[in-house]
């Protein structure tokens, strides 16, 4: 039977050969929640009494609210710690970084399947692991038992062709796909993205693609493991052996329910207009000055390294426009030690930006941040529904990292040059 390398990971999992359309039990290799979403799963893990099967499978982040904007909140984070500390599982404290970036970094192995109470979970895909978000109950039972259910999702392939050409970066190609797809487009699809030049995409792009899928519906994003991926493991994780991972490839000639074909060359940059990530055009097309009131640079989609270098240049040496607000939070203690080592930080604050805590930030509209009524933010991260940035009268628009900073710098949208 031939097998796209989803299939391949979910059947290693259950234990046997999965198509699309089955509904399988498998075995997880990483499961995790965050602020949010865990206190939930700990309340139903607690009342199955089960506990929490194997710890050291299972990660606690508190990243959405870090530090903490109010006592509710603060009394999550005791609740996490405490449970924390009653099952022994991994806690990733205030400031440590954003649950996905921080996977990505130090725990996501090629060929495993990765779980969280987080939809954009998904960003693990890019080590050619199967990756998806799960309801906090959900969850639970994966904590609880190592195991949980999923229906095997089929598959599109999305094939790049080409090169990109700065000022395009990978958001701009996933906010393209998004809006070509739809945000219902890929609903409960793979989306199996391949390479003319395998190694033409960094693995934080990478990561940044896999991210967003969820905003075209799809279960899942996944990018086979090369050279490329064994090269990021080696410099983040040097105490690894390659041997332990597992290199699955799709069968040639597989079947796919769609083939779609982007030709990076093509790309320019791309914004998504309020209220939707769909609601996709080039900047280039937009016919207005669009007045901005914040920018914000950071969160699981553009706060990487690679994205705070690029916005960086864009922002060397300038100021930012009078009555704008530019806030850039690095997705990691480990981004913050390298922006700090590299000089970026003393660029972002000369330019007259924030710097903010290694964490989700502005972006899930919880503390440092949150827009005023009738204001507008161009922002790096990916979501803009309505009231996303904490209130319900104002406007996202989402970009790039170095279209957020050259639009920051203009106070109106605009391209970087």
């Amino acid at each position: 039977m031939r097998q796209n390398i989803t299939e391949k990971i979910i059947s290693a999992h259950a234990g046997k050969d999965v198509k699309a359309g089955e509904v399988v039990f498998v075995d997880v290799d990483w499961a995790l929640v965050q602020d949010g979403t865990g206190p939930l799963t700990m309340d139903v893990i607690n009342d199955m009494g089960k506990g929490v099967n194997n710890p050291s499978k299972n990660c606690i982040f508190l990243d959405h609210a870090s530090p903490s904007s109010k006592f509710e909140l603060s009394d999550s984070h005791n609740k996490l710690r405490e449970n924390a500390e009653k099952y022994g599982m991994d806690l990733n404290e205030v400031g440590y970084g954003i649950c996905h970036q921080v996977m990505a970094e130090e725990k996501v192995r090629p060929g495993q399947l990765v779980v969280g109470a987080d939809s954009h979970t998904c960003t693990a895909g890019a080590f050619g692991a199967f990756a998806s978000g799960f309801g906090s109950t959900d969850i639970a039972v994966a904590m609880a038992t190592d195991r949980i259910w999923l229906k095997v999702p089929p598959a599109i392939k999305v094939e790049f062709t080409g090169k990109l050409h700065r000022p395009s970066t990978a958001k701009d190609v996933i906010l393209s796909l998004i809006g070509k797809l739809s945000a219902r487009g890929a609903t409960y699809k793979s989306l199996e993205f391949t390479a003319e030049a395998p190694s033409s995409l960094s693995m934080e792009s990478r990561l940044t693609i896999c991210n967003m899928v969820i905003e075209a519906g799809a279960k899942n994003g996944i990018m086979e493991a090369d050279g490329r991926t064994l090269e990021y493991l080696k410099y983040e994780r040097p105490q690894e052996d390659a041997k332990d991972y597992n290199l699955y490839r799709s069968d040639p000639e597989v079947d796919y329910e769609e083939v779609i074909s982007i030709d990076l060359s093509g790309i320019t940059p791309q914004v998504a207009l309020p209220h939707s990530v769909d609601n996709v055009k080039p900047v280039s097309d937009i016919d207005e000055a669009i007045k901005i009131d914040q920018a914000f640079i950071g969160t699981c989609t553009g706060g990487r390294i690679e994205d705070l270098k690029t916005a960086a240049e864009v922002l060397n040496g300038k100021k930012i426009k009078k009555g704008v607000r530019l806030i850039v939070t690095p997705a990691s203690a480990r981004i913050y030690k390298r922006a700090l080592k590299e000089g970026l930080l003393e660029i972002f604050m000369e330019s007259g930006a924030m710097i903010g805590t290694p964490g989700c930030g502005p972006c899930a509209g919880i503390q440092g941040g949150i827009l005023g009524s009738g204001e507008r933010c161009i922002s790096a991260a990916n979501r803009n529904f309505k009231g996303r940035m904490g209130c319900t009268d104002s406007y996202i628009y989402l970009a790039s990292p170095s279209t957020v900073a050259a639009s920051a710098l203009d106070g109106v949208i605009t391209a970087a040059g």
